[in-house]
């Protein structure tokens, strides 16, 4: 006969009761409204991001501090958690922390408790090293809270606490719905933005925009994604929560360190992925894609400064940061958006130690007085000043063109600042734009001659010397490069290096003032 049920206590009985409580299946009618507006629970997103079982809560029994004007069992059934699920987890076996505002209870506002619940999760997160996410809608600051006396709250500690993770430990923020103000703050604040498609992101919801005088303002249309991924705000958007939550798991593998299992693509295809051509345009995609293991490939900001690409993977299981120009946006040449995107890049995979390949096919920054009216000198300069601080290694692949202070800035500084330099066999290396160095070098030369047709012709011949002498091979035989490879054996010389860099003690991090 089975052993009767051993008697449960009324202490524990009611624990089991206020817990229940604080549950979804508690609150159907909120459940099925946000089921309805085409959203998860904060709940379900957190059970669908960590591992079955390594929850654990913070604050789990907090409520809104509304007592003044409200009854507290009306409190505990419409606020639980103060609408802010906090806790430490585990994530595909390696721990992090994880919190979400909950948009069912006041629309995912924040309360007193819920600010400090973030000040209790933050210090932990500082103290015990947790990679964190944080699922950020809601509509800002809570006006409606009296229990606690306040003026103007900007005494608040956990925005300051928030921000000075920063390169402590690596924090991702998932963005779906509306998310405002101190929401946003917490979104804006982390090192990787994931974003639904149909979020709406911005520093003021429609009621600060009101009360600033400028006009009303549909929520969805304050900061939508049309805005938001190509000005760079987002990093990477999606289609719903299910898929940012994948995407969020994969983002926090690139700092969790190697896999074992991984499988590549065939290597030789890399030897027809550039044209000859100099001046024909291709998709760098792909030759990030062939490099790496297969599906391990994230792009970062992908319509942002679409002439320089970021993004991270993996090759041999090893986590990898990769910039690369496009030359299909400017040439390729280094805008200063592009110099924007590719310096905080750096930072971001130096903080965490990520190495980082860099595959150049750049004709050197873009000039003229269009691009020198985007604060060019400042702002492009910051590759320069964020590349001398790496202390990860750094590997650079010319794939076609190398020139000028562009291509310097994509190497870190120097061809001889990466651990290796190497150069595909088409590549040509200069200090300047060939046909540009030409018209420069033999200004009066060519100034002399009269005739439109010879001059060109001119042009063309000294052009022409000018590139068999800019062959990777002569770069190679003045070691001004460390080799010239075949393509197909990129992967391996990367693999190799990096791992023979493992082997040398992080150097201590060296403060720099960013030029912007």
């Amino acid at each position: 006969m089975p052993e009767p049920e051993h008697p449960i206590r009324d202490d524990l009985a009611e624990l089991r009761r206020r817990r229940a409580r604080t549950e979804d299946a508690a609150r159907p009618d909120a459940v099925e409204r946000r089921h309805a507006a085409g959203g998860r629970t904060a709940r379900e997103n957190v059970d669908d991001l960590v591992d079955p079982g390594s929850f654990v809560e913070y604050g789990r029994f907090a409520i809104a501090p509304q007592r003044m004007r409200r009854d507290v069992e009306d409190l505990i059934a419409r606020t639980p958690a103060d609408g802010l699920v906090a806790g430490t987890a585990r994530v595909d076996g390696q721990p992090c922390a994880v919190l979400s505002y909950d948009y069912t209870v006041l629309a995912g506002t924040q309360g007193a408790i819920g600010h400090r619940k973030k000040d209790r999760l933050f210090e932990l997160i500082e103290r015990m090293k947790l990679p964190t996410v944080f699922f950020a809608e809601g509509g800002g600051g809570r006006p409606g809270d009296t229990d606690y006396p306040v003026v103007s709250a900007l005494d608040t500690r956990a925005f300051a606490l928030w921000a000075k993770l920063s390169g402590v430990v690596p924090r991702i923020a998932v963005v779906h719905g509306r998310c405002f103000a101190g929401n946003a703050v917490i979104a804006g604040a982390a090192d990787l933005i994931v974003a639904t498609r149909s979020a709406s992101l911005g520093m003021g919801g429609p009621a600060m925009i009101a009360g600033g005088g400028l006009g009303e303002v549909h929520p969805d249309a304050v900061g939508p994604m049309e805005v938001q991924e190509p000005n760079g705000n987002v990093d990477v958007v999606v289609a719903d929560e299910t898929e940012a939550v994948t995407v969020t798991k994969k983002l926090l593998g690139y700092f969790q360190g190697p896999t074992a299992d991984w499988t590549a693509a065939d290597q030789t295809a890399l030897r027809d992925a550039v044209p000859e051509r100099a001046r024909r345009a291709y998709d760098v995609a792909p030759v990030i894609e062939t490099l790496a293991d297969e599906d391990s490939v994230t792009f970062l900001r992908p319509r942002f400064a679409r002439e320089m690409v970021t993004a991270l993977a993996r090759i041999e299981g090893r986590p990898v940061g990769i910039i690369a120009n496009d030359t299909r946006f400017t040439a390729g040449a280094i805008t200063a958006a592009a110099s924007d995107k590719a310096a905080r890049f750096l930072q971001l995979c130096d903080a965490f130690g990520v190495p980082v390949v860099s595959l150049i096919d750049c004709p050197g920054y873009m000039v003229g007085p269009a691009a020198e009216a985007e604060s060019l000198v400042r702002r492009a300069s910051r590759m320069l000043v964020a590349g001398a601080a790496l202390r990860v290694p750094l590997i650079a692949v010319v794939l076609r063109r190398g020139y000028g202070l562009g291509a310097q800035a994509m190497a870190g500084g120097s061809l001889h600042e990466p651990v290796l330099t190497v150069a595909w066999p088409g590549a040509h290396l200069g200090p300047m734009g060939l046909e540009g160095a030409v018209r420069l070098g033999l200004r009066k030369e060519l100034d002399a001659i009269a005739d439109d047709a010879e001059r060109e012709q001119r042009v063309r011949e000294a052009t022409a010397a000018a590139q068999e002498h800019a062959k990777a091979l002569n770069a190679a035989m003045l070691f001004e490069i460390d080799d010239v490879i075949d393509p197909a054996d990129t992967r391996a010389a990367i693999a190799s290096t990096l791992t023979a860099a493992a082997t040398a003690p992080p150097a201590a991090r060296r403060p720099f003032v960013d030029t912007w």
